[in-house]
């Protein structure tokens, strides 16, 4: 003790140590505290901030239009119609408002109700942070007649707030390029997660236009005059395709949204891939007030014939991927409003129990949305709301016109109470199926499924499971594997498609019982993602429409019922390759047709049967386009043979043989683990969910019963597949 004292005295643990970071050197020292992460998430956030200032306009009644473009070199320019940001002096900082609230933390007009009566912006660090972490910014206001302009690089002001022109016109003009010295995974923006969650913007706020473009197609068709910063003097849609001298505008990608149903337009925009229970969409739009308290609360919902539900959550506009008091709120009363109105109409009898939140969930798609004066998130990510008012609000409105809905509405109130019922049903049996698959394995002392070919290595970091297409891949991969970490899976056909599945029929499944068994994380409810026995659990098929069938049918498996496990980077594809080059002794293989053509080369390929290969020459495929170059395919035979050739040119071409895999059941051991299966030479592709709302809607739409989204999508993409005949 007496040395740790002494230590402690000669500590240069002193006050000149202690850092200091003025202005917005935090931001740019620790991006992924205001902003989540820099990755493409972190990325996109800088879009979300910006477009919510002109979003906040537009809540509060001051704009009615919102203009988001992709510039070339990847810049952003949002533009609104709304009141300008002030430009005159701050009385505390003494330098205009639009330069305290671009370069200065916790600074903005959202602090008090004054500015604004509701925002989604509550921290007053959104401007400010994407302009410390952007390479380039310019903000150019229009207000009061004037034009207004500053220009900054990583944050820092280039120059003083300067008066530029005229303007009969009032917004802002916000333009930003990220800094690659920040993102370096790369600052390229991603139109379809830009678009989607602008639509669900349009939808969120009735009666506001928001258009979005994508300029970078065409860039090289721009004068450097026109590739300038100066832009529009006024605010009409379109207007700034026009100020680029761009007179055709097929090349450019765009959307506009308007959308006047508010929250009953994005339900139905969630369900048209399902079918609906009833034809009436719940909704209500009521705000509560007192002296306190300012609360809005929108709700809209309606059931589908489905198995899963859908809840979407926002708290002024900004999305709450993981809920929060608004949400706790609506779950309690929907549960107790259903079975109050089923005990009173006698749909629920008395000697039954009542339906469970998870009852009362199943096939609903709801979307509830509150908007707040003094809001409260965890965090800057905004991910979950934390204001309790919210909780209270959305009791009292929803329980009260839910009830109303309910009494209105018989027929629909029928439906969602059978709905539950018959959920209620297949959650006992469900428990039944699962306990019986689970306590059976547990008595038979944690018997493993007989075709698993476990590893030795019970670490489940350093385990892999194989799920494998089939018996004789299955052989091949358990001879050819690392048995120390290396388990195999052969699964015979194809497994059950659980969109439409409940639990207990799922588990009635040998193939799906064997998946679960093997994992070791149970499912349902009793899931344990810190129990799973793998943590790379590799889906391998062959390279065929089967495959990819397979493939599917696995993934929505682990997409309804082990999401955590996709979430955690558990669960990957192998790639097996679809070709293998010989030349000599020598071995290439080859994973897509571009691949091969560069192996081969100008080389000519000789027959199989010609060359004495037998075993090439029962696999051996080769496209059109090899045909056309001179390669022989064994359709050729007769043709090619009764040509006279020299016979030095016999002999060359012998030297190049190709054979195409069909299947991973014609490699043998050796050839499954030097392409598929060695960590070394392998390539596998992570499964990940970027979108879980696309997600869910696009298994929904190829899994499902509803025929028609399944065909029309189909239709629309058929040009686009590519096709392995």
């Amino acid at each position: 003790m007496a040395k740790d004292n002494e230590a402690k005295k000669k500590s240069n643990y002193r006050a000149d140590q202690i850092q200091v970071l003025e202005g917005l050197e935090p931001v740019r020292r620790r991006p992924g505290m205001y902003i989540g992460s820099t990755g493409p998430d972190g990325l996109h956030h800088l879009v979300w901030e910006i477009f919510d200032n002109s979003r906040d306009e537009a809540m509060n009644g001051f704009a009615e239009k919102i203009e988001v473009a992709i510039l070339p070199n990847n810049i952003i320019r949002i533009v609104d119609d709304g009141r300008g940001i002030p430009t005159d002096i701050h009385p505390k900082t003494k330098v205009s408002a639009l330069e305290t609230i671009m370069s200065t933390l916790h600074a903005g007009g959202k602090f008090n109700s004054s500015g604004y009566a509701v925002s989604g912006g509550l921290h007053g660090v959104g401007s400010s942070v994407v302009n410390a972490l952007s390479v380039y910014m310019r903000v150019e206001v229009h207000r009061e007649g004037k034009i207004f302009v500053q220009e900054y690089s990583k944050g820092i002001p280039k120059f003083k707030v300067k008066e530029i022109g005229k303007t009969k016109f009032n917004g802002t003009i916000v333009t930003f390029k990220p800094d690659i010295e920040i993102f370096k995974e790369g600052v390229e923006f991603e139109w379809g997660r830009i678009v989607s969650h602008l639509r669900q913007q349009a939808y969120l706020v009735k009666g506001l236009e928001i258009d979005i473009l994508d300029l970078r197609k065409r860039y090289e068709e721009f004068t450097e005059e026109k590739k300038s910063f100066d832009f529009a003097k006024n605010f009409e849609a379109r207007t700034y395709i026009k100020d680029l001298d761009v007179k055709d505008f097929s090349g450019y990608k765009s959307f506009s949204f308007f959308f006047e149903g508010g929250l009953r337009s994005l339900v139905s925009h969630y369900n048209l891939s399902f079918k609906p229970l009833h034809k009436n969409i719940f909704y209500v739009d009521k705000n509560l007030e007192d002296q306190n308290e300012h609360v809005g609360v929108e709700i809209a919902l309606q059931y589908v014939d489905d198995l899963s539900s859908r809840i979407v959550a926002f708290a002024n506009n900004i999305p709450n991927a993981e809920g929060g008091t608004h949400i706790s709120g609506f779950k309690t009363s929907l549960t107790r409003a259903i079975n109050s109105y089923a005990r009173k109409n006698n749909l629920i009898k008395e000697k039954d129990e009542n339906l469970t939140g998870e009852d009362v969930l199943e096939g609903l798609t709801v979307v509830v949305s509150v908007k707040l004066k003094e809001i409260q998130f965890e965090g800057q990510t905004k991910a979950k709301l934390g204001s309790m008012e919210a909780q209270t609000a959305v009791s009292a409105v929803f329980t009260e016109s839910f009830n109303y809905f309910l009494e209105e509405h018989p027929e629909d109130a029928r439906e969602i109470i059978n709905k539950g019922v018959l959920a209620l049903r297949a959650r006992k049996a469900a428990k039944a199926a699962k306990d019986s698959v689970l306590r059976k394995n547990a008595l038979e002392g944690m018997t493993l499924p007989g075709k698993l070919a476990d590893c030795q290595s019970s670490k489940a970091e350093d385990s892999e499971l194989f799920i494998v297409e089939g018996d004789s891949a299955g052989g091949s991969a358990k001879m050819g594997r690392d048995r120390r970490t290396q388990a195999i899976l052969p699964l015979r056909g194809k497994i059950l498609n659980v969109e439409r599945a409940r639990l207990d029929r799922m588990l009635s499944s040998d193939a799906i019982k064997s998946l679960v068994l093997a994992m070791g994380a149970a499912i349902g409810d009793t899931f344990d993602i810190n129990k799973m026995r793998y943590h790379k659990i590799i889906i391998a098929t062959d390279a065929d429409v089967d495959g990819a069938h397979i493939d599917t049918l696995l993934l929505t498996f682990f997409f309804r019922y082990y999401k955590e496990a996709i979430d955690a980077g558990f669960v990957y594809i192998a790639q097996p390759p679809l070709y293998k080059i010989t030349e000599g002794k020598k071995v290439n293989y080859a994973y897509s047709d571009e691949e091969k053509y560069a192996i081969v080369g100008d080389l000519d390929v000789a027959d199989s049967n010609e060359t004495g290969d037998e075993e090439a020459g029962d696999n051996e495929e080769l496209s059109g386009d090899l045909k056309e170059a001179g390669f022989v395919d064994t359709n050729d035979r007769k043709e090619k043979s009764s040509k006279k050739e020299k016979p030095e040119e016999n002999k060359k071409a012998s030297k190049i043989r190709i054979q195409r895999y069909k299947g991973l059941g014609e490699m043998n051991a050796e050839e499954l683990w030097e392409t598929t299966m060695d960590p070394k030479n392998r390539i596998l592709k992570q499964v990940t969910v970027k979108d879980a709302e696309e997600a869910d809607r696009v298994f929904e739409m190829l899994m499902g019963s509803e025929v028609g989204p399944r065909k029309s999508f189909i239709q629309t993409y058929a040009k686009e597949a590519d096709i392995d005949a």
